[in-house]
Parts: C-alpha cells; sequence; structure tokens
C-alpha cells in the first residue's frame, strides 16, 4: 500500500541523511546564524536538505514540500500530500559536539501525518511509524508509558514551560527533564522512555510532524497546548504548542495548564 511505501522512502532517506550528517560531525562543518534571530545553520544542514529534496521530490514529484532549511511558498498548499522534513532538528547539539540531534521526516496528506522516521544517527536509533500500523525504534514495537498520575510524572520539557502563567494554579510536581532535539523529546515519549512532553510556545511543523504520528501510533494522545488537534501543512507552518502523553496523563495535564 501506498503508505508502507511512503514509510520504506522515509526510511531509507533518513538513514541515507544520517550517513552525511555523521561525515560532517566527524569532519567539522562551518555554521553561521540566520537572518532575523531565526538560531544557526550549518553546512550539514544545507547538504542533508538537498538529499532529502532530490530524494524524496524524485521518488514522488507530485508531492508538495516544506522543510526548515528550503524556501517556502504556496504551491505546497494546493497538494493532497506533502513531505515536512526538517534536515538537522538540534543544530545547537550538531554544532557543540552532542549526540542528540536528529532527521526528521514525515508525509502529510490534507492535514494529517500518514508516515514519519526520525533518525538519530550518533545514537543508533531510528523511529518509525504509519497510519494504523503502529510505531518503532529499530524495527521493534514502542508503546507509551500507562502512567495517570500528574504528580511525579517524568517530562520532557524546556524551562519556561514550569513559569507559574503557563499554569491554573500551582505548577504541579513534576521530575522534569529535557533533550535539545524537539523531534528527540516526543520520540523519547513515544519509546516510553518519559511520561510525557510538553512544549508551550508556538513550533515549527517540522520540528513536530514526524515525531506526532510516531507517537499517536505508539498510544499517546497529542494536542496542542489547549488540548486541539494538530493540523499540519498550516499557511504559516506552526502550531500553538506541543502536548503528549498517554490519554489520562495528557487530560491531566492540559486541564492543569491555564488558557
Amino acid at each position: 500500500m501506498q503508505v508502507d511505501d511512503d514509510l520504506d522512502l522515509l526510511t531509507g532517506a533518513a538513514r541515507a541523511a544520517g550517513e552525511i550528517g555523521l561525515r560532517f560531525a566527524e569532519n567539522g562543518a562551518q555554521s553561521w546564524d540566520k537572518p532575523g534571530g531565526a538560531g544557526p545553520v550549518t553546512e550539514a544542514d544545507l547538504a542533508v536538505d538537498m538529499l532529502l529534496a532530490e530524494r524524496l521530490r524524485t521518488a514522488r514529484p507530485g508531492y508538495g514540500w516544506l522543510s526548515e532549511e528550503s524556501t517556502d511558498g504556496p504551491a505546497r498548499l494546493a497538494s493532497d500530500r506533502v513531505f515536512i522534513v526538517d534536515p538537522i532538528d538540534g543544530t545547537r547539539e550538531f554544532i557543540g559536539g552532542g549526540r542528540a540531534w536528529a532527521h526528521a521526516l514525515a508525509v502529510v496528506e490534507h492535514g494529517r501525518v500518514i508516515a514519519a522516521a526520525i533518525h538519530l544517527p550518533r545514537l543508533d536509533k531510528l523511529y518509525a511509524a504509519a497510519a494504523g500500523r503502529g510505531a518503532t525504534l529499530n524495527g521493534r514495537p514502542i508503546r507509551v508509558t500507562a502512567r495517570t498520575e500528574l504528580t511525579g510524572a517524568h517530562v520532557l520539557a524546556a524551562k519556561p514551560s514550569y513559569d507559574a502563567h503557563n499554569w491554573r494554579g500551582a505548577v504541579p510536581e513534576l521530575s522534569r527533564a529535557y533533550r535539545p532535539s524537539l523531534a528527540y523529546r516526543l520520540s523519547l515519549v513515544a519509546e516510553g522512555r518519559y511520561d510525557a512532553m510538553m512544549t508551550l510556545r508556538d513550533s515549527w511543523e517540522w520540528d513536530v510532524a514526524a515525531g506526532e504520528l510516531i507517537l499517536r501510533e505508539a498510544g499517546a494522545q497529542v494536542s496542542d497546548r489547549r488540548a486541539g488537534p494538530l493540523r499540519f501543512n498550516n499557511p504559516v507552518p506552526k502550531v500553538n504548542g506541543v502536548v503528549a502523553a498517554g490519554p489520562v496523563l495528557h487530560a491531566a495535564l492540559t486541564g492543569a495548564l491555564a488558557e
């Protein structure tokens, strides 16, 4: 079926991206800041973007294209299916010589993700999912935790998420952790290593799309910060934050957040 073919295409491209990323990580890559405070970019980001564009768009010429490192335009909005990719998620981690950076690839159909792959080559992790097929890590099924209690839950989030103004009452007593790659945070919850993740600021679609499906197929409830559904391929490619956990814990988290 087409969704399985798309998943095979994504996982193959993710592995090829990993080979380029590792080569630059070992040999060094020039980096510079994007205009307008949009963060750093490296030679590796652009090389991976070029590889993915050539490989994916050649295989599926009718699909639209959205990438952090490509010029965006309105053409993708008319496409039934769209590739949404982040060539390297966690560029600062990459520049600093860390290991927790990822290649995130997704196929979106009419606003919903139907195939996804997230590859962390330095950690030898390849997360993958197709709609209705479940989620895997290196080919083995993964599942979110069954935790239901908010107090003491292990949550991946940046420090600003715990500011008092984000919560209806007192900030819950959570076990806090963080990883620099948003795609990796999503994947770690899908894997069951952590109970939940949240980011409460607007998030670029390329950071979120692949992980959203992997989480859903691993049994998570995934929403924006107001518990609304995530839709992709928007004219402005952002979503209003992300909250993800097992269904009961997700309800507790979103219920505790301020509107």
